[in-house]
């Protein structure tokens, strides 16, 4: 099973950056897909997720600034994620999950810096 992050990097405050996160190795489908980051020093906390049955959930500080999207057939999640502040600067993860298994990426910076 490989999940593979990718689109972090430095934008400045206000900015916008997408995040994807490409999923092999499971059936990407019956898998609930969701987003998290960790702070040096934190712990590790859920930014948003997709449920196989097409359900959102998200973070009350990312309420309206971020969206969460997958396309099944490309075995893909994305993180949309705009008017970024400083306070979102992280390392963003990337979780499939199902009743049994959680499997992670390895992790994308992000930093939100002028």
């Amino acid at each position: 099973v490989q999940l593979v992050e990718s689109g972090g990097g430095l934008v400045q405050p206000g900015g916008s950056l997408k995040l994807s996160c490409a999923a092999s190795g499971i059936m990407f489908s019956m898998y609930t897909m969701g987003w998290y980051r960790q702070v040096s020093g934190k712990q590790r906390e859920l930014v948003a997720a997709y449920s196989r049955g097409g359900t959102t959930d998200y973070a009350d500080s990312v309420k309206g600034r971020f969206t969460i999207s997958r396309d099944n057939a490309k075995n893909t999640v994305y993180l949309q994620m705009n008017s970024l502040k400083p306070e979102d600067t992280a390392v963003y993860y990337c979780k499939a999950a199902n009743a049994i298994m959680n499997y992670w990426g390895q992790g994308t910076q992000v930093t939100v810096s002028s």
